[in-house]
């Protein structure tokens, strides 16, 4: 299947509340990556599932998001549009993992995509 979603990222005011949660509910390991980024593993390595990370909130408002893999954002960017969505977010980098970006569809709905530094 192309351009599964591969990443998500869940938004919170209170990041220790919200990783007790998760990883007491659902025995998520969850691990500190970046100053308020928690980074979040949800399977077994190889096993079903995707991972994804915990965020400080950045404004209250902010959704869960989903992230969609893609070969080409700017080439994405130019699809989402020319079928009625909005880019909200332009392309960002991911030191040493690639390419992040955020859209809009056309029923409001936030999601990002996701490109992978191309290896060397």
């Amino acid at each position: 299947m192309p351009n599964p979603v591969v990443y998500f990222e869940i938004p919170a005011d209170d990041l220790q509340c919200a990783r007790a949660f998760y990883e007491n509910t659902f025995g998520w390991s969850i691990s500190t990556f970046a100053d308020n980024y928690f980074s979040v593993v949800t399977k077994e390595k190889g096993g079903p599932g995707i991972d994804g990370g915990l965020m400080k909130r950045v404004h209250s408002q902010q959704p869960f998001a989903n992230y969609v893999q893609v070969d080409s954002i700017d080439r994405f960017h130019k699809v989402i549009e020319a079928n009625g969505g909005t880019v909200v977010l332009p392309k960002q980098a991911i030191p040493g993992a690639g390419w992040y970006s955020a859209f809009k569809d056309p029923e409001g709905n936030i999601l990002g995509l996701h490109e992978l530094e191309k290896k060397k």
